[in-house]
């Protein structure tokens, strides 16, 4: 049997319901034609629906004959109800197209089609209302091959031109037409399927005026489905049943789901106790839903819609996206938590209604797409749940993007914490949302911290500096970060994620956004030069306008914030005689931006939750440091300084290197112990050509002393860093065994430190293991603390020598006169110990 997912789509009042009830009808699902004027169509089943004689919830029902078992999703017609229709399009396997013959191809129906070619559907369209005396047939199909496409063919019986049309579709038609003068019934079948064909029928619903062959066409030209053995779904509905219960509508694209099996989401698992299968208001209860089949389950809580099931993957956003927002006033003496949880519940049905909650001003925000839907939301409210609300005057939704390149970056470093994060903010094409990638290398930051920082992106919604509207179309990149081996924790680079993004922002070319709409504009011949000058106050695009007999149509881009009332006037100057037709198409830049930015007065370094500065570590403490000031504190370099290196001799970038060495240590000197007079403030320890003697400090005679980081060490020298991730204890051992033997050939006292402060109740430990002094640290004291002490006893009165790769220990114990050694330096040293050892073994065996 022939199982699909079809779905009916139109602009409103093209007879979408009409055609839904013919079809039913058809295979015997009725008895009767309903009428949705008369308020009893079959798929019109909520109150609201019959009252306002529109759609406003997608419905389903079964054709099913001896051959096919066909799912009709019946959509929203009404451009305020899109998105509830663009869910429904992701679950299709092919769509009706309704076309109204007395109005053509209008606005919203070019959106239709944009979203069917987005979402490659397969399409057949049947031009409704035919059996009026304006409606022309050629005209109309012309229109369908100009504005939607050239595939458009008409399928009608007796069409001489029918093969020649659809062989001029594909070369592969075309070579089949010519050779054998015929096209194969299973090659039309396959065009339509690639969307190479798209099948045109006319009729009239309400008087069942070619249904019957179009139901014929519809059954004979679709192809069956082949879906994988696997388990899939794609949960693209909730609703709530006649008792109240939470339902879940999703369609099963692999495998098959039974009553008492087990189904897990993306964080829950529920066990299956009913399956529906529902036509209208009626369902039928089932044992076994199979793929190709869209089945309803009741009781599951956290489902959501875009959810993937088994190996289907979560949707991305929707093209359809809310433009206008509300703040809701509530009955007095409403408890305002109630109320969000009562808007929260509806929000999980209605995928265009957005719920915002500001909890620092108790306050519940909506975004909507238009008026209409409010109107129905004020219904839903009052009599689902007896909540009489009311809505403040509504605001344009506003969105920022940039215009240029910039690097953002920022640290979290207050005491025990670190990390930091540097990211591309790039501008995106429009429409694009936000996208994120990584470009950083995995041995300059672990895979692991690099996920987290990518969540971190993800997680939240990060705001502009123009407004504090939601940016979007911006690429951010990853590509620089740091953490520390004892430090970093999750948390730490939540928080230098979100500054990098925010000072990323405040340093780029900000450009404010608007939603805008697509409309067309028909009126009467001499209402055109007034409609022509409103439209160029509005700041609106258009194409020359198209005269006709009777009636002039303009069509063109505006913004919402200026044409979304327009409607009223046209009517008022064409004295009923004009029509306005808008449907959204995207965010572009806005056309008033400066009076917006001025009207929200928003600043953004006033804006603590989301701040731009970022947090280094000073005497202990954390510091805050402005965001135009963290370029100077930063410990990676950023890209523009990496570029100005590579331009240079090496030989330059280590001079300038040193310098920047002994600067970093004396801004460190001068902070603990105060401003230094300095007779050449310009001059630094490496400034060359210095005219000025100076007397050195003798040297201390007697043994060296040498103080290694233990786990700076470990997780410096991989082949002990990969150990230590599978047993530390292992990792530990063998460095403590290789410098027993590098100490026992330099004969040097080597102190071997390894951190413990995080150890409770744990006093400090020192162990002599063949010749070495094994440190463990006590309860609150870190290696660094203790290096740090015993360094400035020992350089009083012996030479000392530090291995770690930890900067800031390496520029303090710099500044107490004793010689470091990074964790690669002393890599080097022990392996050169170990070879001259074996060599030694080696000569004496011989």
């Amino acid at each position: 049997m022939k199982r699909l997912v079809i779905g009916i789509l139109a602009h409103v009042d093209a007879g979408k319901t009409t055609l839904s009830e013919g079809l039913l009808y058809q295979t015997g699902a009725i008895r009767s034609l309903g009428r949705v004027d008369h308020g009893d169509a079959f798929l019109d089943t909520d109150k609201i629906e019959r009252e306002r004689g529109i759609t406003i919830f997608s419905k389903q029902a079964m054709l099913e004959t001896d051959t096919v078992s066909f799912t009709l999703l019946d959509t929203p017609g009404h451009v305020d109800f899109s998105a509830e229709m663009e869910r429904s399009l992701r679950v299709l396997d092919y769509a009706i197209l309704v076309i109204s013959g007395a109005d053509g191809v209008q606005s919203h129906t070019e959106t239709l089609w944009k979203m069917l070619r987005h979402y490659d559907v397969p399409t057949f369209i049947f031009v409704n209302k035919m059996d009026l005396p304006t409606a022309d047939a050629d005209e109309i199909y012309k229109a369908l091959c100009l504005r939607l496409d050239s595939g458009c063919v008409s399928f009608a019986k007796g069409d001489e031109t029918f093969y020649e049309n659809v062989a001029i579709q594909s070369d592969r038609l075309l070579n089949q037409y010519l050779t054998e003068g015929d096209i194969p019934e299973e090659e039309i079948v396959n065009a339509i399927a690639a969307r190479q064909v798209f099948p045109v029928y006319f009729g009239s619903a309400l008087k069942n005026i070619g249904i019957a062959e179009f139901w014929e066409g519809f059954c004979r030209y679709t192809a069956e489905k082949k879906y994988p053995k696997d388990f899939g779904a794609k949960v693209f509905k909730i609703a709530e049943d006649e008792k109240g219960q939470r339902i879940c509508y999703m369609k099963i694209t692999g495998g098959s789901l039974s009553v008492k099996s087990v189904l897990e989401g993306k964080d829950w698992s529920r066990k299956i106790n009913e399956l529906r299968i529902y036509s209208g208001m009626k369902f039928t209860s089932v044992p076994e839903a199979f793929a190709g089949s869209v089945c309803t389950v009741p009781g599951l809580d956290k489902a959501y819609p875009g959810e993937g099931l088994g190996f289907e993957q979560e949707e991305t956003a929707l093209l359809s996206e809310p433009v206008l927002s509300y703040g809701v006033v509530l009955p007095e003496g409403t408890d305002v938590l109630s109320a969000l949880a009562v808007f929260r519940k509806i929000e999980a049905e209605e995928t265009q209604l957005h719920v915002l909650w500001n909890e620092l001003l108790a306050k519940i925000d909506v975004q909507v797409m238009g008026e209409v839907q409010l109107e129905v939301l004020k219904e839903i409210l009052e009599t689902r749940f007896g909540l009489a609300v009311s809505f403040t005057s509504g605001s344009i939704i506003y969105k920022e993007t940039i215009r240029n390149t910039v690097e953002g970056v920022g640290h979290f470093e207050p005491l025990r914490h670190y990390a930091e994060v540097h990211l591309l903010l790039e501008p995106g094409k429009r429409g694009s949302g936000v996208i994120y990638g990584v470009r950083c290398p995995e041995d300059s930051l672990a895979k692991n911290w690099q996920r987290l920082i990518l969540s971190h992106l993800e997680e939240k919604t990060h705001l502009g500096v123009l407004t504090g509207a939601p940016i979007t179309d911006i690429k951010i990149t990853l590509i620089a970060g740091k953490a520390h081996v004892k430090h970093t924790e999750g948390g730490d680079f939540r928080q230098a994620t979100y500054r990098a993004v925010r000072q990323g922002l405040m340093q780029a070319e900000s450009v404010l956004l608007e939603p805008w709409y697509n409309f067309t504009l028909e009126l009467p011949k001499e209402a055109v030069g007034r409609a022509l000058t409103d439209l160029e106050r509005m700041g609106a695009t258009f194409s020359s306008p198209e005269v006709g007999e009777i009636t002039t149509v303009i069509r063109g881009r505006a913004p919402v914030s200026k044409i979304r009332e327009y409607h009223t006037a046209v009517l008022s100057f064409t004295h009923g005689m004009g029509r306005l037709f808008c449907t959204y198409d995207g965010y572009d830049v806005c056309t008033d931006a400066s009076a917006v930015i001025a009207a929200s007065g928003y600043n953004p370094e006033a804006d603590i939750a989301n701040t731009p500065d970022s947090v280094f570590c000073s005497h202990g403490a954390g510091t805050l440091v402005k965001w135009d000031e963290v370029f100077g504190y930063m410990h990676i370099p950023t890209l523009e300084k990496q570029k100005e290196e590579a331009a240079i001799p090496i030989e330059a970038v280590r001079y300038r290197r040193m310098v920047e060495d002994d600067e970093t240590l004396l801004a460190i000197y001068e902070r603990t112990y105060g401003k230094i007079q300095r007779k050449n403030p310009g001059h630094t320890l490496h400034t060359p050509h210095q005219t000025k003697e100076f007397k050195a400090k003798p040297v201390p005679v007697g043994p060296t002393y040498l103080l290694v980081d233990g786990y700076n060490i470990i997780f410096a020298w991989d082949v002990l860093s990969r150990i230590a991730e599978e047993n530390l204890e292992a990792a530990r051992e063998l460095l403590i065994r290789r410098l027993c033997n590098y100490q026992a050939l330099r004969q040097s006292n080597l102190i071997l430190v390894f951190d413990a402060y995080r150890v409770k109740g744990n006093n400090r430990e020192i162990e002599e293991i063949h010749g070495i002094s094994v440190v463990y640290t006590k309860e609150a004291e870190t290696a660094d603390a203790y290096i740090e002490k015993t360094t400035k006893e020992l350089v009083k009165h012996y030479r000392v020598r530090v291995a770690t790769s930890d900067r800031l220990e390496q520029i303090i114990v710099f500044g107490q006169g004793v010689q470091r050694v990074s964790a690669s330096e002393f890599l080097s040293e022990v392996e050169a110990a170990e070879k001259e050892m074996r060599d030694f073994i080696a000569e004496h065996n011989r």
